[in-house]
Order: structure tokens, then sequence, then C-alpha cells
């Protein structure tokens, strides 16, 4: 059996080779390669395509998110909640603003964050809720969103995962209050190195933003509030224009996939992603679970398919988070995901044939 990689970027490369070259002479030869054309049009676009008003491009999705957080006025003393199962990027940023992480446990039939341990954990300190939108799959944001209303509690999507994503046929990124992008590369939008951004309807959060990623300059050189240095550049916003035009093929062949995988796992003994009523996934990730998923892992890697873990340790049980105060078991959900789950290869370039041939593998292994 020739390799199956857990992804391929170098396809989606080729296939736009001549766009993206010339995007990229574009960039090139405008001479401005920072905050320019190319950034503002990015905006413009992302922000359209979202559904909102405003878009921001920074340096990164961490930096997304530490800015809607900080735009949002998040600050020392405040505390704000989030799911334990996450990339631990989702509580760097937390961090990064000082306030306190309360981590929540996973509605185990979604992943994503449970509306009652959110409702148990706000406290009088509670400024905000990052919502999660893990593996391209939307959050349950209804109680969510009526949570933060009666509270008056900030919710910061964290779509970094979610580009395309539906929830009750809104994008994901609109349906709180400021939302978080990342355009890592492996992202169902990906830049070629990092970039990120912030978007919102709200006017007041947005020029905040935009003073925070610049310095807090309104004029050039004169900081209006303190800053930061976090800004998209030209180079990934040219791509990014290119690879936009192209998202929703892309996720719908995510889908294709995801069905193809449903379908020919639907008899093997693991356990298959959800997909709730209310949304629309991109499918990031197509997650399975198996409760000797290292072994499947394993056997799996021996057949020459590559595949990930997203992610083998909850945020609370990490050494460098263990001054959050959580020992193991005190969130038994996300726990055991992170021992059962196993990410297989899903990109818009795998084929058919190879979609069957993972599939077959498990039926077998598993």
């Amino acid at each position: 059996m020739n390799s199956i990689p857990a992804f391929d970027l170098h396809q989606q490369y080729e296939q736009l080779r001549s766009e993206l070259d010339a995007a990229i002479a574009r960039a090139l030869n405008s001479g401005t390669y920072i905050l320019g054309k190319e950034v503002a049009a990015f905006e413009t676009e992302f922000a359209q395509y979202c559904g909102t008003s405003f878009a921001v491009g920074v340096a990164s999705g961490t930096d997304a998110l530490s800015l809607a957080l900080m735009a949002c006025e998040i600050a020392a003393g405040d505390e704000v909640i989030a799911p334990s199962h996450t990339a631990v990027a989702t509580i760097a940023a937390i961090e990064r603003t000082e306030a306190s992480p309360i981590l929540v446990d996973i509605d185990p039939a979604r992943y994503t964050m449970d509306p009652e341990k959110i409702a148990q954990a706000v406290t009088p300190k509670t400024k905000a809720i990052i919502p999660v939108h893990l593996y391209g799959c939307p959050a349950e944001m209804q109680p969510i969103l009526n949570l933060a209303k009666e509270k008056g509690i900030f919710v910061i999507e964290d779509a970094a995962q979610a580009h395309g994503a539906l929830w009750n046929k809104r994008k994901a990124g609109s349906l709180g209050d400021i939302a978080a992008f990342s355009f890592y590369p492996t992202k169902n939008l990906g830049a070629f190195g990092d970039g990120g951004a912030v978007l919102t309807n709200n006017p007041k959060l947005a020029e905040r933003v935009r003073l925070l990623h610049q310095y807090g300059w309104k004029e050039r050189y004169i900081s209006s509030i303190k800053g930061m240095n976090s800004r998209l550049d030209e180079m990934q916003a040219a791509i990014l224009r290119v690879k936009l035009k192209h998202l929703d093929k892309w996720n719908q062949r995510r889908r294709q996939i995801a069905d193809m995988y449903r379908k020919s796992l639907s008899s093997a003994p693991v356990q298959l992603p959800p997909h709730p009523l209310d949304v629309e996934p991109v499918y990031h990730q197509f997650v399975i679970r198996h409760p000797n998923r290292d072994s499947l892992r394993a056997a799996l890697q021996a057949l020459g398919i590559h595949t990930l873990v997203h992610y083998p340790i909850p945020v609370h049980l990490q050494p460098g988070y263990a001054n959050l105060g959580l020992r193991r078991g005190s969130l038994p959900h996300s726990e055991q995901a992170a021992r059962e789950i196993l990410s297989l290869p899903i990109y818009p370039e795998l084929t058919d044939e190879q979609v069957q041939k993972v599939a077959s593998a498990i039926c077998s292994l598993a």
C-alpha cells in the first residue's frame, strides 16, 4: 500500500500554482509589504464571507484570540471560561491577558463545551466564554448565547478550525461578540506561514483591535493606548485571497470524504464523529474513537496510513498548567476523549481510493 499522509499541503499548491504565483508576484511588485492593498482587500472579502461587518488581519490565530480578549478589556482578576479539550493555544491566549482560565468539560457527544458545565462555572469574576468550534463543528451556541446575554458576559469564538462552518445557517465567526481565526497552513483556509484574523460586528471592538494590533496607533508613532505588533503581512494576504475563492469547494469535498468514512466505518467498532442537526461541519478533522487508540494507530502506521491525535493531553493535565489546580479525573469526558480520539487523513486532495483504503484498514484492524 502506498503511504497515505495525514495531510498533504504540496498537492494544494500544485493545483493552484499559477494563481498563487501570480498573487505572490503581485504582492512583491507592489513594493508595499505591510498593511497594504492585499491585507485591506482580504479583510473585506473574509468579513463578507463570514457575514460580519469587520475583519482585522493579524499575525497568528493565537494573537487573534489574545487581541479579541484584549479588545473586550479582559485583564488580571477576570475569569474566562474555556474547554480543556482544545489546542493549548486557546488557553495560552487567555493567560497572555493575565486573566484566569476556568476550564470546563466537554459534551462527549459533541466534543465542544458542555453548556451546563459553563453555567456552573460562572462567577461574578467571569467576563468571557470562549466556545471552541473544535474539528470544524460549531459548539452548541444557543445556551451559551442565552447565558452570556443574561450575565453580561462576552462570547469570544475560537473559530480556528471552523472556516465556513455553519450553525443554524450562520457562519462560524459571526455568532458571538467577536471571533478569532487561524490561517496556519493546515487549516481549511491556510496561509504559507502564520496568520490570523479577528472578526466582529461591533465597531468599537473592531476599532480597539485595529489599535491594539499596531502599537495603539491612530496616527503613526502616536500610541493612543498600549498595543502590540501583530500584523498579517501582504504576502500571506495575497495567498489567502486566492485560497478563499476555493474554500467552499474544498469544504464540500471534506464533507464528501466524511460521508464516505461514515458509510465505510458504519459497522466498525469505532465511534464516529458527531453531526448535530443544528450545524453544517467543515471537518477540519475527522475524529474517530477507539478504546485501544494507540494500538490501532500503530497498526495503521505500519500499513503506511498516517494519523494524528487532536489532542493527546487535556490542557488541565499538562505540566505547564498544573497551576490551574485541576487533578486527573476532574474533567472525565475530556480525559477519556484524549485517550481514545484518532484523527484520520482528511483534506480535499485525498482520493476516494485512499479514503477506502483507510476505512478498509480500520475495519480489518479494529
